[in-house]
């Protein structure tokens, strides 16, 4: 039999966290067609003799809405394995138009964007300009909310609340895969968990899931999962926790408990998990950071922080600014943190920071643990010096964390980033090698696969990875991007 392509002799993880084993995998239009033995000839046939076959790595958490379209080559995401982005995290997603348009100033400031129509019509947008990566969205209650009545501070009216089910219901007849909160953001913070309850149970029997940034990754961590879980309880949906740690040292090592949270709940019936990014540092606009005196010592969800810990990743106009704390930026100017901060936001209102809040030991164990999944959370902000976790997250966790520190096996890991979040996101056909699935491959050397970015130097690809395929063709080859831009909407089952 002939096929498109035959990989001869690789080690095949198949993605459900079984050992590898080697053999071969035949790749047909857009699927596997054979597993463990190809007999026949193929188009093209690479010798895979040494190197693994994993499933495309699955990035559950992103904020690529706007970057599919902005950079559709994808390749911060495509040359670290990734195949498949679910958007529209931390509550912030790509309708109704014009709330989204504003949130995605920040990450891409100055473009000129298409119109669409919901997120039907984002899709449809996808289907028509493909990106190299598949993607799956998220239905964002924070642009759903800033829609329907700004950043009020209080419990939507009964007209409101009509609207942003509104939002919802049209993106989850879309295709939508489920709900994103971002419980510290303007104005999801001002949202109670009753108001989110009544959402969620829009989704009860659908296979759609709560995905949430909690409101407090502090000191109140524990106390925000308790309301995550009780959201996902009370509404009878599954609950996907956003980048799980434990953020400034006042809160280190609390993660142990948040985890025994996970396991109480998940022994309860409950369908949750977590993600995570293998980093000690965060990354979001300083906006969000400045909010609620984050920086004069109340945390504000993210923990106590100090002006050194602070550093700008980029901005539109200051490339001198950028990889500097703001500490550095206050003795540049010769001013105090206060008047720092009022000329950084005055000249620059959508600058993105780094922020270093984490602990080594926390981020371990967290990766450790069952109810953990992998997700780069990177802001895609190209022109800058972007957290390195946009490109370096997959192979990052491979490399350093399973093969050269044994935090986890390299099968585990695999399975961390395909098999499980498939499962839990409920995209049909991805995540597995198994004849029939999407060709949705990463060829990667597992003797030297690592990220390679630092925060000095972020815009390093990894190292290790040769071929990536999406929908059976090929978007890395060689270790460089090809013009390929195969990628798909990825619609929940079920959905219109």
């Amino acid at each position: 039999m002939a096929f498109d392509v035959i990989f001869r002799e690789a080690t095949l993880f198949d993605g459900t966290g079984a050992p590898g084993v080697v053999g071969d995998l035949a790749v047909e239009g857009d699927r596997i067609a054979e597993v463990g033995a190809a007999p026949g000839s193929a188009a093209e046939v690479v010798d895979a003799r040494g190197q693994a076959i994993a499933p495309g790595f699955i990035d559950v958490h992103t904020h690529d809405d706007f970057a599919a379209l902005v950079y559709p080559d994808m390749a911060f995401k495509t040359l670290g394995g990734v195949t498949t982005c679910v958007v529209g995290n931390c509550g912030m997603g790509a309708a109704p138009q014009p709330a989204a348009k504003a949130m995605a100033g920040a990450m891409h400031p100055g473009v000129s964007w298409p119109e669409w129509d919901g997120y039907r019509g984002y899709l449809a947008l996808l289907e028509a300009t493909p990106p190299a990566a598949n993607i799956a969205v998220l239905v964002g209650h924070g642009t759903a909310r800033l829609a329907a009545m700004g950043t009020e501070a209080r419990a939507p009216s009964p007209a409101e609340m009509a609207a942003i089910k509104a939002t919802l219901a049209e993106g989850l007849e879309a295709g939508a895969v489920g709900l994103s909160s971002g419980l510290i953001y303007e104005p999801g913070k001002h949202a109670a968990a009753e108001e989110l309850i009544e959402l969620a149970s829009l989704m009860a029997g659908t296979g759609a899931l709560y995905a949430t940034h909690m409101r407090d990754e502090g000191l109140g961590l524990l106390q925000s999962v308790d309301e995550a879980i009780r959201i996902g309880e009370a509404a009878g949906v599954p609950v996907q926790i956003s980048h799980h740690k434990a953020s400034g040292q006042e809160a280190w090592g609390l993660v142990e408990r948040s985890l025994e949270k996970i396991e109480a709940a998940q022994q309860r019936g409950l369908e949750v998990h977590a993600d995570q990014y293998p980093y000690t540092a965060g990354s979001t606009v300083l906006a969000a950071v400045v909010e609620g005196g984050r920086l004069a010592g109340a945390g504000g969800g993210i923990g106590a922080l100090t002006p050194d810990k602070v550093v700008v990743a980029s901005t539109a106009r200051h490339r001198d600014w950028e990889g500097k704390s703001l500490e550095a930026l206050a003795r540049e100017f010769g001013a105090d943190l206060e008047a720092t901060i009022g000329r950084v936001l005055a000249e620059e209102p959508g600058t993105t920071v780094i922020l270093h809040t984490m602990s080594e030991a926390d981020v371990r164990r967290v990766m450790a643990h069952p109810s953990t999944m992998i997700g780069s959370d990177g802001l895609p902000t190209l022109q800058g010096k972007p957290h390195p976790r946009l490109y370096g997250t997959f192979a990052r966790v491979l490399g350093r964390y399973a093969r050269d520190e044994a935090v986890l096996d390299l099968a585990d890991a695999v399975f961390k980033m395909t098999g499980m979040p498939a499962a839990k996101f409920g995209l049909a056909g991805r995540g597995r090698l198994e004849r029939g699935a999407f060709a949705d491959l990463c060829l990667f050397d597992p003797k030297t696969i690592v990220d390679r970015g630092t925060f000095e130097d972020p815009k390093q690809t990894p190292a290790g990875i040769a071929m990536v395929l999406v929908n059976g063709k090929a978007v890395v080859r060689d270790s460089a991007a090809t013009a390929e831009r195969p990628g798909r909407p990825l619609r929940r089952a079920g959905s219109q």
